[in-house]
């Protein structure tokens, strides 16, 4: 399991990487995972997408 930190870390550089398409892109390596029964590693998936969510801040009206 990853610490907070490296959750946060790889996020930022994700989100470096992909800009907004990161988030689409954690959620997808998540389905990806729990479908080949990978949980453990879908987990950090969905708290990296969840990390992306909180640097992305609320959405805009």
């Amino acid at each position: 399991m990853l610490r907070e930190t490296e959750i946060h870390t790889y996020a930022r550089q994700m989100l470096e990487t992909h800009g907004p398409q990161a988030i689409a892109k954690a959620a997808e390596r998540a389905i990806e995972c729990e479908e080949s029964g990978k949980a453990e590693q879908a987990k950090e998936w969905r708290h990296v997408e969840s990390a992306l969510k909180m640097m992305r801040g609320p959405h805009q009206s």
